[in-house]
């Protein structure tokens, strides 16, 4: 196989950044924070966050409590860290949580179920990480002295790997309504759950209505560089706390992170919306390029896609795409995926664009 490209045309030419990378479509987690992001980090008031004396970010965990409306929350350097803790808050050792078999709990997460929690995975199939509530009465285990007891369902709202998609406010109401009727807890990993927000309307506190837990990421669309707020009920954050402390989460002036965090929820949440057009722009072109065997459905930031089996494949095409200024994200042989953000524009879409249409249309098998 061989790509024919001249990799010096202008049409993909732009000025590039230290690591020669112009536009970084892999993960909206390479926002830069803004200088507005920045001036509200020096001008931040801050104490000792373990002894409650932050005020920056004690007002920023009232915030995204009210936000959920949740009783309380606590702010988290990661999110794999909201989504770890939030496991062991609610199994035992031996438990069982259902989940999407896509899910970054699965994925993402180095196995930290089993290794921190030593909690046991029930991974469901689905149509683009949106499982049903019959896929959750039929995965909840009758008791037995031979299995494990299942605990908690788990959702991700956005789904990462279903392509960005967004939960149906009925489906996850459906779903945490057979949970709760088998005496099983409720997570959301809602690392995109704004996203979902600004795209359907529906407020943020509404998907939230029937989950114990959730959280919300600082990073990704909001651009923070660091942190993530993980809101239930008063009890449910003390054993958060004290999990956060003994896995090393503990902060000290933390105010400098709520602070961005903060100005995030007052300045990026309605632009989510240009994400999003954009996402859906891309999706379309690279639906009408050669060698392209389907784009998953885009509703939100994030565009997948699957490169024909005449094509090449997906570490070829995004090595070549890295030779001119532009990074994406290998996710299987043959499946590539896009995100837009903070720090992509009009004008990084369409270079990315013309780019994968040129190396695909110079590809000869």
């Amino acid at each position: 196989m061989i790509f024919l490209i001249d990799f010096t045309k202008a049409s993909c030419s732009k000025s590039s950044s230290a690591d020669g990378i112009v536009a970084d479509f892999y993960s909206d987690m390479k926002t830069i924070s803004t200088d507005g992001m920045l001036q509200a980090m020096l001008t931040a008031r801050v104490g000792d966050e373990q002894k409650g004396e932050d005020p920056t970010t004690n007002e920023l965990c009232a915030r995204v409590a009210d936000l959920t409306g949740k009783e309380a929350a606590v702010l988290l350097p990661t999110g794999t860290m909201c989504n770890e803790i939030a496991l062991r808050v609610h199994c035992a050792p031996g438990e069982e949580v259902i989940c999407d078999r896509s899910c970054h709990i699965v994925n993402f997460e180095a196995g930290g179920p089993a290794a921190l929690g030593g909690v046991m995975i029930h991974a469901v199939d689905s149509d683009f990480g949106i499982f049903t509530a019959d896929q959750v009465r039929d995965a909840i285990r009758p008791p037995s002295r031979y299995a494990p007891d299942s605990r908690l369902v788990a959702v991700e709202q956005t789904t990462n790997l279903g392509g960005g998609g967004v939960w149906p406010l009925e489906k996850l109401t459906a779903v945490a309504t057979v949970a709760k009727e088998r005496g099983l807890a409720t997570h959301m990993d809602g690392a995109r759950l704004v996203n979902a927000s600004v795209q359907s309307g529906v407020p943020v506190r509404d998907y939230c209505d029937l989950y114990d837990s959730v959280w919300i990421d600082l990073t990704k669309g909001l651009g923070s560089f660091a942190g993530a707020v993980l809101a239930g009920s008063h009890a449910f954050i003390n054993d958060a706390w004290k999990l956060k402390q003994q896995w090393g989460g503990g902060l000290r002036q933390s105010g400098y992170i709520a602070a961005t965090g903060l100005y995030a929820l007052d300045h990026h949440v309605d632009r989510l919306a240009k994400d999003h057009e954009l996402a859906a722009l891309i999706g379309e072109r690279v639906a009408a390029l050669p060698h392209i065997e389907r784009v998953l459905p885009v509703e939100t930031n994030i565009v997948i896609f699957e490169i024909a089996s005449d094509g090449p494949s997906a570490t070829f095409l995004v090595e070549a795409l890295m030779k001119r200024g532009v990074r994406v994200g290998v996710f299987g042989e043959r499946t590539v995926r896009v995100v837009s953000h903070l720090g992509v524009d009009r004008e990084a879409g369409d270079m990315l664009c013309r780019c994968l249409e040129d190396a695909l249309a110079g590809y000869v098998a």
